[in-house]
């Protein structure tokens, strides 16, 4: 069979677990990111991952211009530091230098730089949290420069992932044309996922609530005083979530058709990180991120086996099906119905009046409970309905297992870009 008609077997054979996955927003953007031109070394021959085909060489085209930098200052001014990992880096650099710096001067003997002294090191504040009291740690005013520091790190991240790692892996695998940049971004989302479920489970561990012991939302209420890999935890998933939303309002990224669902769905999670985080909900805040991000680890993991397998496509779909049952309905019903009909486990003095100024964000008539609960039974609304798709068109992946399955939406998903993106990355010649 020529390699064309392999290749459109394939396309066909994908659609409906493409279907599946590509209706779901979640937390991606990266379906209609605009595509990536990077220069492969002309010896180069990549390997191929089953059932992909043998690709045919391909010219070489230069690195796009979106990811060249006209220079450190002319990037920030522009924005273009957000897509060119070099830029970001740099600024990410500023924290640990501030840091460096200070550490210098005080071991130098200048006294206004001595721990207790007149100048705090911003640099330490901005990388590890600070305001440590009674063995744990409590909210600052620096928080900010921490979320700061780690919004500009991820974007670092992020860009350097999927350009100079996930980029080139794809080419080598054998992913073509308007796929290899999706498949980059579920990459960095595995990346991410994987790295944050881990750290989750440890953080987890160790709170009273594991597992899924809800009451312990409101026991003790308020947890003012947190640990440090708790409060590490929460700002720099906060300062991840806070980059995904300047992505996607600066639309650096081509708007994908569900751009107002995923609009929405940023803004209710920003909105319940912020106030889980003021009003001493965190223990909460673990578990519903611990729901989410498996969850989201299972279908980014899903989506880059179906760019690379038809055979294998189908049992990954069912693993994240299984797992999204159970974390995304399950486990946040369960935390749906508790949170309301547990909240008045809080002592009453702690939920008497609301006091910004005094860190009292409760009052008796649940003002706290239901500006919690409303934004959540609305995530859970928007999960039921994506529920629906992904069982209906699982049903009929695995019905037609291994036979052409033609997809009933249109045929942009899969083709992507006319021309192929070279991601092979820069070498030197």
């Amino acid at each position: 069979m020529p390699t064309s008609s392999r290749q459109d077997t394939h396309r066909r054979r994908s659609s409906s677990v493409t279907a599946a996955l590509n209706q779901i927003p979640l937390n991606q953007q990266g379906d209609g990111i605009r595509p990536l031109r990077v220069k492969s070394h002309p010896s180069f021959s990549p390997v191929v991952a089953p059932g992909l085909g043998t690709p045919s060489k391909v010219k070489a085209r230069p690195l796009s211009r979106r990811y060249v930098s006209d220079g450190l200052w002319s990037d920030v001014k522009t924005g273009k530091w957000l897509l060119i990992p070099s830029s970001s880096f740099k600024l990410s650099l500023i924290a640990p230098i501030l840091y460096l710096l200070h550490v210098s001067l005080a071991y130098a003997g200048v006294e206004a730089f001595q721990p207790g002294g007149q100048i705090p090191n911003i640099g330490e504040k901005c990388l590890l949290p600070s305001n440590e009291q009674d063995g744990g740690y409590a909210k600052t005013w620096w928080d900010v420069a921490l979320l700061v520091h780690y919004i500009v790190f991820w974007t670092f991240v992020r860009q350097f992932m999927t350009l100079k790692v996930l980029a080139p892996l794809a080419f080598k695998l054998g992913v073509r044309g308007g796929k290899i940049t999706r498949f980059t971004e579920q990459g960095y989302a595995v990346f991410y996922y994987g790295i944050y479920v881990t750290y989750g489970l440890y953080v987890m561990r160790s709170l009273p609530t594991w597992y899924y012991k809800t009451e312990y939302f409101f026991i003790d209420y308020p947890h003012k005083i947190i640990s440090f890999r708790l409060k590490f935890y929460y700002l720099t998933q906060w300062a991840f979530w806070a980059q995904q939303t300047i992505i996607l309002a600066a639309k650096v990224e081509k708007p994908r058709k569900d751009y107002k669902e995923l609009v929405l769905h940023h803004i209710v999670t920003i909105w319940l990180i912020f106030w889980s985080y003021m009003a001493h909900f965190t223990y909460f805040g673990v578990a519903i991120f611990f729901t989410m991000d498996t969850s989201d680890l299972f279908f980014s993991l899903a989506k880059c086996v179906n760019y690379l397998s038809d055979f294998w496509s189908i049992p990954f779909l069912v693993w994240f099906t299984i797992s999204w049952t159970y974390l995304r309905h399950y486990l946040n019903l369960l935390i749906l119905y508790n949170f309301p009909t547990q909240y008045d486990l809080i002592p009453v003095a702690a939920r008497s009046k609301i006091d910004f100024y005094n860190d009292s964000y409760l009052d008796s008539y649940g003002f706290m409970k239901w500006q919690i609960f409303i934004p959540i039974a609305a995530l859970q609304a928007l999960n039921l309905f994506w529920y629906f798709l992904i069982l209906r068109i699982l049903v009929r992946a695995v019905w037609n297992w291994g036979e052409d399955v033609k997809d009933d939406r249109s045929e942009d998903e899969d083709e992507g870009e006319e021309e192929l993106e070279e991601v092979a990355g820069k070498k030197k010649e």
